[in-house]
């Protein structure tokens, strides 16, 4: 059985849940989120817990059963504390700006890139060159940042570019020192 899968998921306070048949919503602090259960798999509510149970041991269905505890846990935490990303900008020049629901980027294009950003996610800039992205949906949250990302990759040799917090570049050496 799988490990993940039979792990019970903890129901902090303020956070409420509801089974209506294939779908699962959390309602907390941070939002409402909704999920559709797989079929296979169902989910039993219990005083402050949820246990995700699958109904046979089929390929599919097992693969499928951690995966939905995995995605109901998220959505507890993200109702509840939310999730962050954070993206640093490298690169003389290049800066980020918020204007309202949008971002303006420059990032050595010919002109200033406007960034929507969608409902849910909310942004925030430091010093010009550090987004701060939060959300309560972790899906939502980590395709914006890699669509915020893909606006301008980090370069290989300079490390210029859109780069997660985390990210180390791993570098490559240009002209000069391969040529002797």
């Amino acid at each position: 059985m799988s490990r993940i899968g039979k792990k019970p998921i903890v129901v902090p306070a303020g956070v409420k849940i509801q089974v209506d048949g294939a779908t699962v919503r959390v309602e907390g602090p941070k939002g409402r989120l909704a999920q559709a259960v797989p079929e296979g798999v169902t989910l039993r509510v219990d005083d402050g817990h949820i246990t995700v149970e699958r109904s046979s041991d089929e390929r599919r269905v097992r693969a499928l059963h951690g995966l939905t505890r995995a995605l109901v846990a998220n959505m507890v935490t993200g109702v509840k504390d939310g999730f962050e990303r954070r993206l640093e900008i490298v690169g003389i020049g290049y800066r980020a700006q918020l204007q309202g629901k949008n971002l303006q980027l420059a990032l050595g294009y010919s002109h200033p890139v406007l960034f929507a950003l969608p409902d849910g996610v909310t942004a925030e800039v430091d010093r010009q060159t550090a987004i701060t992205l939060r959300a309560a949906d972790k899906a939502l949250l980590g395709q914006t940042a890699a669509r915020l990302r893909a606006l301008r990759k980090p370069d290989p040799y300079k490390g210029k570019g859109v780069k997660y917090a985390d990210e180390v570049i791993r570098r490559k050496v240009g002209k000069k020192a391969g040529a002797k």
